[in-house]
């Protein structure tokens, strides 16, 4: 992805990521090949999931913008009971269930939709993870994060994980979210916040 090869660190020049741990350690996913798509960092990654080690195993996780599909990889990697995987554009969607299914089985939900549209719809189960990393500049954080809230999609002990841009637009999100943990890193400010 040459538009963000200046930004360290990104995804190989193959286009690919690599899952850091668990049972699929140093696999590589290529990145489907679609505009705006910035894949979590390696690093970034790498210490979500360190803060995650032992809240992890067997949790439902939603990955609301799943895109290259690397949290939803690691997740289940690491023994995620499931995952539902939103992803918008069709074209990515059908590579992310072309690669991504023979590995989880039905583990793995992926659905293709709008994930604001699909958060009004009623919810099957709550969510006791949620991984959000929209898409940087697009307004999609506050509202999504109100629709968790607000639509019964998030168990009472939820941890809720935000991606944003470092220098971005402050974002008001629900006050029953409470920070446990922060970093920086590079252009990426990323929380993990619980319920």
């Amino acid at each position: 992805m040459p538009r963000s090869a200046h930004k360290s660190p990104r995804p190989d020049p193959q286009g690919q990521v690599r899952i850091i741990g668990g049972e699929w350690r140093g696999r590589k996913l290529p990145v489907p090949d679609a505009e705006g798509l910035r894949p979590t960092p390696d690093r970034v990654r790498e210490t979500l999931f360190n803060w995650l080690q032992f809240q992890l195993p067997g949790r439902r996780c939603l990955d609301a913008f799943t895109g290259s599909g690397a949290l939803a990889a690691e997740a289940l990697s690491r023994g995620a009971s499931s995952v539902t995987a939103v992803e918008r554009d069709p074209r990515v969607a059908k590579q992310l269930r072309e690669l991504l299914s023979p590995l989880a089985g039905e583990r793995l939900q992926l659905v293709n939709a709008d994930v604001c549209h699909w958060l009004q719809t009623q919810p099957v189960e709550p969510f006791s993870l949620v991984f959000l990393d929209p898409p940087f500049q697009a307004g999609l954080l506050q509202p999504v994060a109100e629709l968790l809230e607000s639509g019964g999609w998030l168990t009472a002990d939820a941890l809720i994980y935000v991606e944003q841009a470092r220098h971005g637009e402050a974002v008001q999100l629900p006050t029953d979210w409470q920070l446990q943990k922060e970093k920086q890193a590079g252009e990426v400010q990323f929380s993990l916040y619980a319920r």
